[in-house]
Parts: structure tokens; sequence; C-alpha cells
């Protein structure tokens, strides 16, 4: 994509409206927190070369709210995404998803996975990274947002930025990382994986990971436990060994109620005992 077309993309784009074309049908399990109480909905954020779009809920009285940033999966800022943040609105948060994969393209409009993984792909880490800085100067400065009080959670695709973000800013008080790939191959635009900044956190996270994950094998959680025990970090990782791929995805047919609902009270517990 050009320059000055990229520019104009990122000018014009919104937040996905309903859940992603690739995920239908929707499960009938499906979650639906309302915005009640709540501001709730799309904002820009400025980024580098323009603004970028992202949900934002919190309440709607009071200030000076805990900030969790909530990445995304590969489809996207859409429905099951903007309801987390909703969420952890009712909860007392400021939750923001920033449209990471934006500039590359809308993933929500493509109705296959295969078509999404290559724009995905293309999303380089140096990008994500520095959104997410400009996404937690915006929450302090224009959203009442407590700069002390950061914590982050995502899943699968931001399940792995989660931790290399934990790594990156040393303002993350606390993350939860849901089944995110933890090895991989180095390449100019992915350079580094979790196992390659595992030693050198010092931010607590948590990772959430499925025993019958059939994508992210229990010999490389196993790695990423051996490396995080050089680290000061005090982080942790817990395996549900009947649970698949995305079993807190409520919309599809890998959601796992039980260990959800147990992921997600561990999650708020995490927060809370690490400051945010």
């Amino acid at each position: 994509m050009k320059e000055i077309t990229r520019r104009k993309f990122i000018a014009t784009a919104t937040v996905a409206t309903g859940f992603a074309l690739a995920v239908q049908p929707i499960s009938a399990e499906v979650i639906t927190t309302d915005a009640k109480g709540l501001v709730a909905g799309a904002v820009k954020i400025p980024v580098k070369d323009g603004e970028i779009p992202a949900y934002r809920a919190a309440p709607a009285s009071g200030d000076n709210f805990p900030i969790v940033l909530v990445i995304q999966e590969i489809f996207g800022v859409h429905e099951h995404i903007q309801d987390i943040t909703r969420r952890f609105a009712r909860l007392g948060y400021l939750a923001i998803a920033p449209e990471l994969f934006i500039r590359q393209g809308d993933v929500s409009k493509l109705s296959n996975i295969d078509e999404i993984r290559p724009i995905v792909a293309k999303v380089p880490d140096a990008q994500v990274l520095s959104d997410l800085d400009a996404t937690v100067n915006w929450a302090k400065k224009s959203a009442k947002g407590n700069g002390e009080k950061l914590g982050i959670t995502g899943f699968c695709w931001g399940g792995r930025i989660t931790w290399l973000y934990a790594a990156h800013n040393p303002q993350v008080k606390a993350g939860v990382a849901w089944y995110g790939r933890l090895v991989g191959d180095a390449t100019e635009l992915q350079p580094k994986y979790p196992v390659d900044i595992a030693s050198k956190l010092t931010a607590p996270i948590l990772g959430l990971y499925g025993g019958k994950d059939t994508g992210i094998t229990l010999d490389t959680v196993e790695q990423m436990r051996d490396r995080l025990k050089s680290s000061s970090s005090k982080s942790e990782i817990i395996v549900y060994p009947n649970a698949p791929h995305a079993f807190f995805a409520d919309y599809r047919p890998s959601y796992r109620e039980k260990e959800a609902q147990d992921g997600w009270k561990r999650l708020l517990a995490w927060f809370r005992q690490n400051g945010v």
C-alpha cells in the first residue's frame, strides 16, 4: 500500500461492527455485555503516521481508572473483543482495544481465515508496540486513565503480544496472556517470541493455555516455564488439561465455560494482587 493511500486509509478506518465474517455462525453460548452505565464506543488514537481506530469502554462517572489494554485475536477488534472491554469497564476499568492490523487491512470484512493470515503476517511487531505505547498515552491524557495502574491481556495473536509488550514497556504492572504462541522462527517483522524475552521479564504475566491446543504444544509451554525461572517477574503459566485453543472465545465451538470462567477469575485476582 503506497504511503499516501495508507495514510488516507488509516484516517477513514473504523472499528468493526458486529462479529468478523470469518467467525460466522455465532455460537448460542455467546456472552453479551450491555453498555448501560458505561462510556463505550469507537475512538481514534493518535499514532506516528496518523490515527488508528480503537474500541474504548469505561465507567460513565469517575476518573483515574486503572487501564487495561485488550489485545485482539487474528479476527481484529470485532464484537467479542469489544464485549470484553465492556466486561472490564463494568468492574471499574478503562479498557481499550486498538485496531493493530488496520494499516495492513480490515480483517473483519474477510470471510475466510486463510485470507486473514497473510494480512496479519505483514504486521510488524515494532508497529504494534509503538501503537500500544500511543494507546497508553491517549488513555492517560484523554480518557481519565491512571498510568500507574496499567494491565494488558490478549488472546491468541494478542496473547503473544501480551508477553512482548510487558517486556517492552516498564509501566506494565501485570498481564494475562491467553493461549499466545510462545516460540517461532524469527523474521524481520517478528524478530522475537516470548521465549526470547522470558528471562528479562520484570512484570508478572499469567499465561493461560489449553492442554488440547494443537497449535501450541505442551513442550513449548514447558520451554517457556523453564525460561521464566531465571526472570524476576514471578510469572506463572496455568494449563487446563482438557481445553483446546480459544477456550475463552464464547462465540465459537472451542468455548469451554468452566475453564473460561476459571481463567477470568484468575485474571481479575492477578490484576488485583499486582496493583492493576
